[in-house]
């Protein structure tokens, strides 16, 4: 039982903590020009704008969805202009909860200059949109996701960084690894190598571009890993271009469920896990890349399914608990999902790849 005194204590820090969530902070976002190319405005319109919105609801529709995947179920944002700039007002939320936004900005100048090189030397294409990861947590992060480049309609349809076929697979996977549906968006904070909207398609033709992003690339690592409390988050580096970049960029070798670790700045260690990119799985599944034998592709898959619920699992236990030493976590997620889970490996592969039901698949991995 707390003493009078232990209970003031508790009492007075309770107060605080609470004055603290409930500060009213004003962020300068800038002039009507820059916030127009670092929020990627119009966001979707060709003659026709299929969601008509201003400049400033733009910038509040993301802001928003940042205080939402932030946590911060009661906070406001109101983004308005005074003269020639725009500023965004965000209610209850934390003093500083605007530092982490200005950085995101001030590095997003970097992207907006490697882009506009590109375009000067003749690269940039024309259904290419410069898209800032916008709308990700800015503050309570959990781990780091690095990405080759985010698919168009993630910004033209869905106005979503987050919303897309791979991110929507990962979170399923983060799901299975425990974690709640809702606490997924903090374990998906995104930085992509080249900040690029374009077609899902369009991989290969990036693969020339990571150059004119480096100062961007680099500082986006050195800002998001590093955590509210001084602990560096783990980063999980999807996909053979983005394994390739680390690197190139680092000098350390992320295969498929390859750890290493990486220093973004002096004394900073980040732990780095290499993994299959999110949709790795329906090529490598596809009986057309398996000589068209059905039962090889099957087993392509499985192995692919595998790794994914492997790499899942490290970063759901390394984003709850970064500190921890990430070999023996990866080193006990293979053998849960690889060795004591397989048949439950075996199933999700057939339900969510290959959409049978839960039954068929049952019946399938058991008599396999």
């Amino acid at each position: 039982m707390l003493s009078r005194k232990e209970f003031m204590l508790v009492a007075i820090a309770w107060l605080f903590a609470g004055q603290a969530q409930a500060a009213d902070v004003t962020v300068k976002l800038g002039s009507a020009e820059r916030v127009t190319r670092l929020f990627a405005y119009p966001n979707n319109c060709n003659v026709i704008c299929y969601r008509d919105w201003t400049l400033e609801q733009t910038a509040e529709h993301y802001l928003g969805q940042s205080l939402q995947r932030d946590g911060y179920a009661t906070a406001k944002v109101s983004v308005h202009r005074e003269q020639q700039d725009l500023y965004a007002k965000f209610t209850e939320v934390p003093e500083g909860y605007g530092k982490p936004l200005e950085q995101l900005l001030k590095t997003g100048e970097l992207a907006y200059a490697g882009a506009k090189l590109l375009n000067q030397d003749g690269k940039w294409q024309y259904n290419w949109s410069l898209f800032l990861p916008l709308g990700m947590a800015l503050e309570n992060r959990k781990s780091i996701e690095l990405l080759h480049f985010p698919p168009d309609y993630s910004l033209t349809q869905a106005q979503d960084y987050l919303e897309s076929s791979t991110t929507n697979r990962w979170a399923d996977l983060l799901v299975q690894n425990g974690i709640n549906a809702a606490q997924t968006p903090a374990f998906q904070t995104i930085i992509d190598i080249a900040p690029i909207a374009a077609p899902a398609n369009a991989g290969s033709a990036l693969e020339g571009v990571y150059s004119y992003f480096n100062a961007y690339q680099t500082q986006m690592v050195m800002q998001l890993t590093a955590g509210k409390d001084g602990q560096a988050l783990p980063m999980v580096a999807f996909g053979s271009p983005v394994r390739s970049w680390v690197n190139q960029q680092y000098g350390v070798s992320v295969d498929v469920l390859g750890l290493a670790q990486i220093s973004p700045v002096a004394g900073q260690q980040v732990a780095v896990l290499g993994a299959n990119h999110p949709s790795y799985i329906w090529y490598a599944a596809d009986p057309a890349n398996n000589g068209g034998d059905q039962q090889k592709a099957d087993a392509a898959g499985l192995k692919v399914m595998g790794q994914d619920l492997s790499a899942a699992c490290w970063q759901a236990r390394m984003g709850e608990q970064p500190s921890q030493d990430a070999s023996p976590v990866l080193n006990a997620c293979i053998e849960q999902w690889q060795v004591t889970e397989k048949l439950q490996t075996c199933e999700l592969f057939y339900t969510s790849v290959r959409n049978l039901t839960p039954e068929a698949a049952q019946a399938k991995c058991t008599a396999s």
